[in-house]
C-alpha cells in the first residue's frame, strides 16, 4: 500500500517524541504497544482520503498518527478485558507489564490521540474535535455492549451489527472524515466517506470474528478465542437462526460454560457454526457491505483516483489474519 513506509517511519519519530521520556513505567508500555506491528489501515485511510482532495500526507501525519494511538489505546483495553495473552504473536501489554500499567498507559494513550487528532494547523479544531470525542463516546458504548453480550443467552442481529458498528467502524469511519475534514471537502463528499467507512468498517469486524474461528493460526493470535469466552458473535447468532433445534441446544450448551477441554469446545462449536450455515452466511453478508461501500465511494465528486481506499476495501475482505 502507497505510502505505508512514509506511514512507518514518521511513527517512529513521533514515539520518540511524544513517549520516550519518565516516568518509564508510564511510557514504556505505550512504547512497546505503538511498535508490535498492524496494517496501520486507519492512518491510510486519512491519507487517503485527505489527497482526493488535493491534501498532501505531511499535513495529515500528525492526525494519522493520533488515530493510530486512539486505535492502540482500544486494543489495550480490549485485550485487558478479554485477558487476552497474546496479540500479534507478541505478549499483550497488560501480561508483559502488568494490569496497573495496561490500565494507566491505556488511558494517556487515548488522552494524547484525542489532542494530536483534532490539530488543526497546530491548533485544536473544534469540527475534528466532536468527531473524535463523538466516536470515542460510541466505541466505549459498543465495548460496553460486547460486554453485555456475554451475560446474555441470546442476541438479536440488528443488535449486534449496532455493536460493531460503533466497537469498530466508527473509528475507520472517522479516519475517512477526518481526512476529508483536513483537506476542505465539502459535506456531501465527507458523508459518502464516512458511510464507506462504516460499511467497510461492519465488514472487518465481522471478518475479524470469521478468522477467530477459522483463521489461520501462524498469525499469533490463538484461534478460538471468543468461542472460549462464550462470544456471541455473528457466527453464533447466525447459527441460531439458521441451525435445526439439535444444533441450537448443542450450542447454547457449549456457550453455557467454560469447559476443561478447550479444544473439544472450539472444534465442535466450528463445525455446528459449518453444517448450521452461518459460515456461509457470514461470508455473504461481508461481500454484500463490501459492495455498498464501493457505491458510496464512487458517488465521490472527485475525479482523482479511488484505488487506494479501494485496494483497502479489497484488503479488507480478503485478508486472513
Amino acid at each position: 500500500m502507497r505510502y505505508i513506509a512514509k506511514v512507518q517511519e514518521s511513527f517512529t519519530e513521533f514515539n520518540k517524541q511524544y513517549f520516550e521520556k519518565k516516568p518509564y513505567a508510564l511510557y514504556q508500555p505505550i512504547n512497546y504497544a505503538m511498535q508490535s506491528g498492524g496494517k496501520y489501515v486507519r492512518p491510510l485511510l486519512m491519507i487517503y482520503a485527505a489527497e482526493l482532495f488535493h491534501l498532501e500526507i505531511d499535513s495529515v501525519l500528525k492526525n494519522a498518527y493520533g488515530i493510530e494511538l486512539f486505535h492502540n489505546f482500544t486494543l489495550v483495553h480490549d485485550d485487558i478485558m478479554d485477558n487476552s495473552l497474546v496479540r500479534r504473536g507478541k505478549p499483550t501489554v497488560f501480561s508483559k507489564f502488568g494490569l496497573n500499567s495496561g490500565v494507566l498507559s491505556g488511558d494517556l494513550m487515548l488522552i494524547v490521540a484525542m489532542q494530536l487528532a483534532s490539530l488543526k494547523n497546530d491548533k485544536t479544531n473544534p469540527e475534528l474535535f466532536d468527531l473524535v470525542s463523538n466516536t470515542a463516546i460510541k466505541i466505549h458504548e459498543g465495548q460496553q455492549m460486547d460486554v453485555d453480550f456475554e451475560e446474555m443467552t441470546t442476541v438479536e442481529e440488528k443488535e449486534y451489527i449496532k455493536m460493531i458498528e460503533y466497537k469498530t467502524a466508527v473509528l475507520l469511519a472517522c479516519s475517512l472524515q477526518m481526512g476529508a475534514i483536513l483537506a476542505g471537502a465539502n459535506y456531501a463528499d465527507q458523508s459518502h466517506l464516512y458511510e464507506f467507512g462504516r460499511l467497510i468498517g461492519i465488514a472487518f469486524q465481522i471478518q475479524d470474528d470469521y478468522l477467530d474461528a477459522f483463521g489461520d493460526a501462524k498469525v499469533g493470535k490463538k484461534i478460538g478465542g471468543d468461542i472460549l469466552n462464550n462470544k456471541k458473535t455473528l457466527l453464533f447468532i447466525a447459527s441460531m437462526n439458521l441451525g435445526t433445534e439439535e444444533q441450537k441446544l448443542a450450542l447454547l450448551k457449549h456457550f453455557s460454560t467454560k469447559q476443561a477441554k478447550e479444544s473439544k469446545k472450539i472444534e465442535e462449536v466450528k463445525e455446528i457454526f459449518i453444517k448450521s450455515g452461518a459460515q456461509q452466511y457470514c461470508k455473504n453478508l461481508m461481500k454484500s457491505l463490501h459492495q455498498d461501500a464501493i457505491s458510496c465511494l464512487k458517488s465521490l465528486s472527485t475525479k482523482k483516483s479511488l484505488d487506494s481506499l479501494l485496494e483497502i476495501a479489497d484488503l479488507i475482505i480478503e485478508r486472513k489474519s
